[in-house]
């Protein structure tokens, strides 16, 4: 059985990674702390795209663009944070300054 990160303590992970590669980050909505998924949210040049927690093929942890490959505009990605909180209530919410759409932490995208 793989160990799993605390979501609060990766969440505070994260924002300190992004602080230090100059790609600040803020948590938008706090989840469970201790077992909550996590959407994060880049915010770039051409527009927003929203990162979910997933898993890829051989069941490594990774992230999907949930609100597909193009950029979208504040008002889709709004609209899709709201639908997975529906959905999730735990799920955390952070986002980071990221010009070219890529996050500051190591992360696989599939």
């Amino acid at each position: 059985m793989e160990a799993r990160v605390k979501a609060g303590l990766w969440a505070s992970m994260a924002i300190r990674m992004g602080d230090q590669a100059g790609r600040p980050g803020v948590v938008l909505r706090k989840g469970d702390p201790d077992s909550g998924g996590i959407l994060c949210v880049l915010r770039g040049r051409e527009g927003l795209v929203v990162l979910s927690q997933t898993r890829d093929a051989r069941g490594r942890p990774a992230w999907m663009r949930g609100t597909g490959a193009a950029p979208v505009d504040d008002a889709a990605a709004d609209a899709y944070v709201a639908r997975q909180v529906k959905r999730d209530p735990d799920l955390w919410v952070l986002e980071f300054e990221a010009p070219d759409l890529l996050p500051p932490f190591e992360a696989v995208i599939v």
